[in-house]
């Protein structure tokens, strides 16, 4: 690693951990050992506000005192950058925190890195109209509580004993059923039918048709409870002219746009994992319901996020010529941000949907969906600087213990306050969502050095998320054995508390490191994985030649049934990865095996049903290397001796097409064995072509 960009500033918290200068400071290649204080943020923070004052980018070695230096830094007008960095719970305070310096190091080493390269950013907009939807009670407590900050509209979906509508007409109140909303923040369609016969928007809530019910089935919400009607229809006479009660309205279609949605209903009227950003349903429970509303205030503006994903069209193997193959982006989707496009053989990603958790660029088997912010490029920068300062320092047997920046992060934390803390061995590393973490990362990190990589879930994750990892993970532990490496390489570890995540961290078992590689994690999907395995293999105890692979996995080869295979070459048109060609030279089917995504849509374009799939990893240079899986002989045509087809196929084509009426003559059977041009001068110079008006018309109209 080069010399640090930042000046350093350590602390041993009163104490409380050993901080090893002299070692941080060589696998840092820094020439003087930085001060170690005792209580930075106390009375050594003089220290921080030098720093400050000489305009020096600085790393703080704290994170729990992060807003107090922040302060600091405000009210000295610094110019500077600072970064904060917690060694405290993850490294120091441990049962193992006198052997933990390697780590430390790493760490620092982590946040001295520069930022990302910014992304192109999604923008959203809101002025704070609001529709408030649920029972006439609810909805309407809910919407006086908020019209004063928002512009607020009501959609009753059922009545309420004892509601009333304001006496004053200062948002509007609509009823309805069959509600759908659809978008996202700054834009929500919602539509719904309109149900009852009186409509709110029309009615001008005189009072006429209540006095005139002798059911009393009208109460003051202006609705008509249609079990107590007994259809006299006093009221339709007593609206009048104004026509707000209508009990065979034809038209009951209704819509509207708004920017947020407050849903009240027992069930979210949107049936997804992840919620989109401005629609909030926290149900029945008063609590939840008072979180939400204070929530909706914070939503009005304008807004931005990263364009998390990058689609790469070209090489997707979801559909060619209609006909779907890979569906892996749309099924793992929590918040069906990513949606079938058949006729245009793609997918489309609602960019104002996505919330970056990564999962569709982990499962695509070809990296036409790739994460963009942070890329796997990106990600590989930070694990190559981590793992080398690791073992510059003196570290082994480095673990990474990925996990997410909102409750895995507080897990992590938690552990070192008050168990035994993290092993001097394992590596925290945080990502925006672990999601993202695919193979590529996953073996791409072993062969950067890393001895073991887990993946920290909570519980707060989809359940889209975690049986994908599980998925990624098999698929991982399946080509680490089939290599040679034995223990457990790559793992889950489930957690919802500190003392489940202690026992997993400790009970792992430790494994050895493989010679780090010196390339870098590329943003090619199949190219990192490429590279990853051929190191992998490398250095393995006993690889196989061929490593069976479970269902769905992206590697494997296909088998031709050749007694079938007409060598249409269909299969090669509709190959997205280039896995199938033909050849210039002969009739030909070709087939490199690393190319290969097992998308299926070979199999599925095949008319003879000739192609089957099997999933495995073939090593070594044989996988990238073209083989023949079908030849015949082509079929010259009969005229001038060109080829244009195999034999195979002409042949079946006569034995089709002879007992035909159009081919009843020889010449015209003979007509079927030349290529498309000398057919043409045949059939202009051929003074027995038949004619269609030769055959039987029996049957035929006039």
């Amino acid at each position: 690693m080069a010399q640090p960009r930042c000046n350093l500033l350590l602390c041993n918290c009163n104490r409380t951990m050993a901080v090893d200068a002299t070692a941080i400071a060589d696998a840092l290649k820094i020439e003087v050992a930085p001060h170690v204080a005792t209580e930075l943020c106390r009375g050594d923070v003089s220290s921080f506000e030098s720093a400050v004052k000489r305009g020096e980018d600085t790393i703080v070695a704290c994170g729990q005192e992060g807003p107090l230096f922040s302060e600091l830094h405000r009210e000295l007008k610094g110019t500077a950058e600072i970064r904060f960095v917690n060694i405290r719970e993850t490294a120091g305070w441990s049962s193992e925190g006198a052997q933990a310096a390697p780590k430390m190091a790493a760490l620092l080493a982590l946040a001295d890195l520069p930022q990302p390269e910014p992304v192109a950013a999604v923008q959203y907009q809101s002025s704070g109209e609001l529709l408030v939807v649920g029972t006439a009670a609810s909805a309407l407590d809910w919407a006086e509580r908020l019209s004063a900050e928002l512009s607020v509209a009501v959609l009753i979906t059922a009545g309420s004993p004892g509601a009333e509508l304001p006496m004053e007409r200062r948002y509007p109140v609509y009823s309805g059923a069959d509600v759908k909303v659809k978008g996202h923040l700054g834009a929500f369609d919602v539509s719904w039918a309109q149900a009852n016969p009186i409509d709110l928007d029309v009615c001008t809530r005189c009072g006429a048709c209540a006095r005139v019910c002798p059911e009393n089935a009208i109460d003051y919400t202006y609705q008509i409870d249609l079990e107590r009607c007994t259809g006299h229809r006093k009221c339709v006479a007593a609206c009048g002219e104004v026509k707000a009660i209508d009990f065979a309205r034809q038209a009951t279609a209704r819509e509207d746009r708004y920017d947020l949605v407050l849903d009240l209903s027992a069930e979210p009227l949107l049936r997804m994992t992840q919620l989109p950003q401005g629609y909030l349903a926290p149900g029945r429970d008063p609590l939840e319901q008072a979180l939400a509303a204070s929530a909706l205030a914070r939503l009005v503006g304008e807004f931005e996020k990263p364009r998390y994903y990058a689609y790469n069209e070209s090489i997707c193997a979801h559909s060619r010529s209609e006909i779907v193959g890979c569906t892996k982006c749309v099924d793992v989707c929590s918040t069906s941000a990513i949606s079938t496009d058949t006729a245009n053989n793609r997918v489309q990603v609602d960019s104002h949907l996505c919330m970056g958790c990564g999962a569709c660029a982990s499962v695509c088997p070809t990296g036409a969906m790739t994460y963009a912010y942070p890329r796997v490029a990106d990600l590989g920068t930070r694990l190559r600087a981590a793992l080398g300062v690791y073992r510059a320092a003196g570290g082994a047997t480095p673990a990474l213990l990925f996990h997410n920046t909102s409750d895995g992060k507080n897990l992590v934390t938690r552990l070192g306050a008050r168990g035994r803390g993290l092993p001097a061995h394992v590596i925290p590393l945080e990502v925006q969502h672990v999601a993202a973490l695919g193979p590529d990362l996953m073996l791409g990190a072993l062969a950067l050095g890393a001895a073991q990589v887990a993946v920290l879930l909570t519980g707060s994750e989809a359940p889209e998320y975690r049986d994908m990892l599980a998925r990624e993970l098999e698929l991982c532990g399946t080509i680490l054995a089939g290599l040679g490496y034995a223990g457990a390489r790559v793992l889950l570890i489930e957690a919802a508390d500190v003392k489940a995540i202690e026992s997993a961290v400790w009970a792992a078992e430790r494994c050895a490191a493989v010679p780090a590689a010196t390339f870098n994690l590329t943003n090619e999907k199949r190219r990192t994985l490429d590279i990853a395995i051929d190191h992998l293999a490398r250095h393995a105890p006993k690889a196989e030649a061929v490593i069976a692979l479970p269902a769905g996995s992206p590697f494997g080869t296909v088998e031709v049934d050749r007694q079938k295979c007409t060598l249409c070459l269909a299969c090669v048109g509709a190959c997205p990865a280039n896995a199938l060609a033909d050849s210039k030279e002969a009739p030909r089917l070709k087939f490199i095996e690393r190319n290969c995504v097992q998308c299926g849509l070979c199999a599925k374009t095949c008319p003879e049903d000739a192609i089957s799939l099997m999933p495995r990893l073939l090593l070594g240079a044989q996988a990238k290397t073209a083989v023949v899986l079908n030849e015949t002989e082509p079929f010259n045509c009969v005229r001038c001796a060109k080829p244009f087809g195999t034999r195979q196929m002409v042949d079946n084509m006569l034995g089709r097409l002879s007992g035909h009426a159009m081919f009843g003559t020889p010449a015209a059977l003979r007509r079927l064995q030349m290529c498309a041009d000398c057919r043409v001068l045949d059939m202009m110079s051929a003074q027995d072509s038949a004619s269609i008006f030769e055959f039987p018309t029996t049957g035929v109209k006039e």
